[in-house]
């Protein structure tokens, strides 16, 4: 009988070769998509980019657990690349350089500053990565591109622009009888393009507020008294006020310590977790625009408030807005690679620009939100129209719709 030699390496590969002709087509089905989640997840907008991030890997955990997204007869897992930008400038570039850079990108949701998006978002364009700012940057994250007349973009926004914001501000303080207003707002980026929409918006709307004073402070600050003091010497009747959480709730607090009682209107900021909760009591009657309500408005807004408690184990969402937008922005990239029938970047946004289904979210079934860009229309590649924005008001911890009529106006969004 003929001896058979047979070496480790043969053996070895003899084995890979069977093992490769036993695996079925489900565990072959390890292709991924890549998609990049971008934030403040730490620092003073941590509750709006956590919320964000947490929402978005609700709707990608989903999706993955129904197999993934269907490409040329392929199940495409989503997978996440999650990046920290800190709220930071310079971090926020140094991310963007770093994801450009990546091979087999498909794309990238997030940013919440205006800073970071305004130091970040040139990589993502250059390198013609698809990216979709959520929850939140300011107007000029998406004008820089309309005013350089941008010919093709890549860049998209899902999220109230502040012009939609601005709007809603000012009526509200209208509506409300006032005639002299303050105007206080931030020293970033994000505060002093809300300071230039609210005044372009007070014009628009035939000059009948005055601002008796603009008072600006800084990110960090603690101590408002004195933008207060000049507040209250104004005869302002109101305060129309441009900011992030935890300045927002130093002035409220510093407003209560100085027995000042005006309203405070303000961007959507006013809703996060870190305003609410610093100041408490002192948060009552502060109002706001937003695009969505902790509140089971439909049956699919129900699941994803109870998916989210269970899931991070809390009985109330940091930012509700940030974490519905989060979500809703995942279905929408899944919905684009899916009609694309490609994970390619460039293939994702065309087929952004120009969605052929109906993508039911949380906060409406969106059809058709996004269009060829246009750099003389900066709204083709803006989601939100007013109809999607109510006005919410924060009573005991929480905030609730401001008006009735605006909780059947946005479950009328979901149809």
């Amino acid at each position: 009988m003929q001896k058979i030699f047979t070496s480790p390496f043969l053996i070895r590969t003899l084995a890979t070769l069977v093992l490769a002709s036993l695996i079925s087509p489900l565990a072959q089905a390890e292709d991924t998509l890549k998609l990049a989640l971008t934030g403040p997840f730490s620092g003073g907008s941590a509750p709006m980019g956590t919320s964000m991030r947490d929402g978005a890997k609700l709707a990608i955990s989903e999706i993955n657990a129904a197999g993934g997204i269907s490409v040329n007869n392929k199940k495409f897992r989503i997978e996440i690349i999650e990046r920290d930008d800190e709220g930071k400038n310079d971090r926020g570039a140094l991310i963007a350089q770093e994801l450009s850079s990546m091979s087999e990108l498909s794309g990238v949701i997030g940013t919440v500053n205006t800073g970071v998006a305004i130091s970040g978002d040139k990589h993502f364009q250059e390198r013609g990565i698809t990216k979709i700012i959520t929850p939140a940057a300011g107007s000029a994250s998406m004008l820089q591109w309309s005013k350089a007349g941008m010919k093709d973009l890549s860049i998209f926004r899902f999220a109230a622009h502040d012009g939609i914001q601005a709007a809603m501000v000012v009526e509200e303080a209208i509506k409300r009888n006032f005639t002299k207003v303050a105007l206080l707002h931030d020293s970033s980026n994000y505060g002093a393009s809300g300071r230039e929409d609210l005044l372009a918006q007070i014009k628009l709307q035939g000059n009948k507020l005055e601002v008796v004073t603009t008072e600006k402070f800084n990110v960090g600050d603690k101590d408002m008294t004195a933008q207060l003091l000049r507040t209250r010497t104004s005869g302002a009747q109101a305060i129309l006020i441009w900011g992030v959480g935890p300045e927002l709730a130093a002035i409220a607090n510093g407003m209560s310590k100085n027995n000042i009682k005006l309203p405070l209107i303000g961007g959507w900021a006013l809703s996060m977790s870190n305003f609410i909760d610093n100041a408490g009591k002192n948060s009552n009657g502060a109002m706001m625009p937003q695009t969505f309500i902790e509140e089971a408005t439909a049956p699919r807004v129900k699941n994803f408030i109870a998916n989210y408690y269970k899931t991070y184990n809390v009985s109330r969402i940091p930012s509700p807005v940030s974490a519905a937008q989060g979500y809703d922005a995942v279905l929408l990239f899944a919905a684009a690679a899916k009609q694309a029938q490609s994970t390619d970047t460039k293939k994702i946004k065309l087929a952004l620009e120009n969605l052929r289904e109906p993508v039911p979210g949380v906060i409406a079934t969106w059809k058709q939100p996004f269009s060829t860009w246009d750099a003389s229309n900066p709204q083709t590649h803006e989601a939100f129209r007013r109809e999607h924005v109510v006005m919410g008001m924060v009573s005991d911890g929480r905030v609730v719709f401001a008006y009735e009529a605006d909780r059947a106006r946005l479950a009328k969004n979901l149809k």
